[in-house]
């Protein structure tokens, strides 16, 4: 369950950062393209797995 949970986070970032060049390319969209990256990419690395 945990690796399961690993592989959907990361799976999660890379199709977000896939899909990131097909917005559009004004400056408001420039703000949401990088705030979405890094949420995106940041809940894979704040992931820790409760040791029992």
């Amino acid at each position: 369950m945990i690796r399961d949970l690993n592989d959907r986070l990361f799976n999660f970032a890379v199709n977000v950062l896939k899909f990131l060049p097909k917005l559009p390319s004004t400056p408001e969209f420039k703000v949401i393209r990088y705030q979405l990256s890094k949420s995106s990419t940041s809940s894979g690395a704040n992931y820790s797995p409760r040791q029992i």
